[in-house]
């Protein structure tokens, strides 16, 4: 667990990404975060499937594959700022019962790896695994119960 929490700790002090706000503002609207979080990872997803699309066609059209590349990439990072910097950094609290707030950082954590797997390849199975993952967090941090 101390482990899990450390390494989220670095990963979120080494981004240098735009947060919501780094104010103590009160504006959230973690629902909304969430669908975005969706988006992007239907975006990865489209992203992935014009990669494969585009690698097979001939001729080859290297200035759309790199395009498609890219914008997998930047919303996976974009995924992953939402990860880090919202829910890690403003939302998440170590006084909620331990139970709840260490699931909610392994599946937090769980996010940011399949994002960067995704970010490395064109495998759906991580488009799957952050749907799964996004949908357990969203369950669990609106108040179902963590997942044994």
């Amino acid at each position: 667990m101390k482990r899990i929490l450390m390494i989220i700790t670095l990963a979120a002090l080494a981004l240098q990404a735009q947060a919501h706000c780094q104010i103590p503002c009160g504006i959230y609207d973690d629902a909304a975060r969430l669908t975005l979080m969706k988006e992007h990872v239907t975006t990865i997803e489209k992203s992935m499937n014009e990669i494969a699309r585009l690698t097979a066609a001939s001729p080859k059209d290297p200035n759309q594959l790199v395009r498609w590349v890219n914008n997998k990439e930047v919303h996976a990072d974009k995924l992953t700022e939402i990860v880090t910097c919202y829910f890690l950094a403003q939302r998440i609290k170590p006084t909620e019962p331990a139970e709840k707030y260490g699931a909610e950082l392994k599946l937090l954590h769980l996010m940011m790896i399949a994002s960067m797997k995704a970010k490395q390849t064109v495998d759906l199975q991580y488009v799957e695994e952050l749907r799964k993952l996004i949908d357990d967090f969203e369950d669990l941090y609106f108040g179902e119960s963590p997942a044994e």
